[in-house]
């Protein structure tokens, strides 16, 4: 398994446009929160050319980033969704093929990366969400819901792949060196299990009444944030070794 930045990043923009997708397929929200999350996915998606052009080129994936890049941009005042799932499935079409540019890659690799692309995009899209309250306070809090509980069901997913062979499991019992005499691994448990914790704290703030239940459910965001991002990148760093 490989970590590069550009893969990391069109999995990052591709996920967080996917869950703009399933936010935006009620039309409850207005269009700044589409234009928000357009440009900063898209700006994602460019960065990913950059560091694709500059360090390990794959001629596909970058040719995808840039396809996410410019439907992201060129629909970023559109009220529609539709076109968001276009930018989805050119994303994905560049993390297969950055996959498949890898000689030892295999099924599990895949994996890892799909679904780390939705694990990282519902994480994202749940901290931005819960912003968005601020700018349009009169909002249900159904789509927050919607997405902690989103993220719940991709949480175990994102554990369970990381965790196949050869995995994390490899790094705990000490088949893979981890140069740290374990310690990463240790590291790896708790950023997993923190993550989930707080989106169940998420979810069980929001059911409080008060309009600061909506805040204190956006810093919770912002820490599983960190968490999150310690259970995909220090589990793919560590497997790349």
């Amino acid at each position: 398994m490989r970590l590069d930045a550009a893969t990391f990043l069109l999995q990052w923009a591709s996920g967080g446009i996917a869950f703009l997708w399933f936010t935006l397929r009620s039309q409850e929200i207005s269009i700044g929160y589409s234009k928000l999350l357009r440009g900063v996915f898209g700006s994602l998606a460019i960065f990913a050319v950059a560091m694709g052009s500059f360090f390990e080129p794959n001629l596909i994936r970058e040719i995808a980033s840039a396809a996410v890049a410019l439907v992201a941009f060129t629909t970023i005042t559109n009220k529609s969704s539709k076109f968001d799932l276009v930018a989805v499935a050119l994303g994905a079409v560049g993390l297969v093929a950055s996959v498949i540019a890898n000689n030892d890659a295999n099924l599990v690799d895949l994996l890892r990366v799909i679904v780390g692309a939705a694990f990282l995009g519902a994480v994202t899209d749940l901290m931005l969400l819960g912003h968005w309250y601020l700018v349009q306070p009169g909002m249900t809090r159904k789509l927050l819901n919607e997405l902690t509980n989103a993220l719940l069901v991709i949480w175990p997913i994102e554990i369970f792949v990381m965790i196949l062979p050869t995995g994390m499991i490899s790094v705990l019992n000490g088949t893979i060196d981890d140069g740290w005499n374990g310690v990463l691994g240790y590291f790896w448990i708790g950023c997993a299990s923190l993550t989930g914790v707080l989106a169940w704290f998420t979810r069980a703030a929001l059911k409080e009444r008060s309009y600061s239940a909506v805040m204190a459910a956006t810093g919770l965001s912002y820490l599983a944030i960190l968490t999150a991002f310690g259970t995909d990148l220090v589990a793919r760093a560590l497997l790349a070794l």
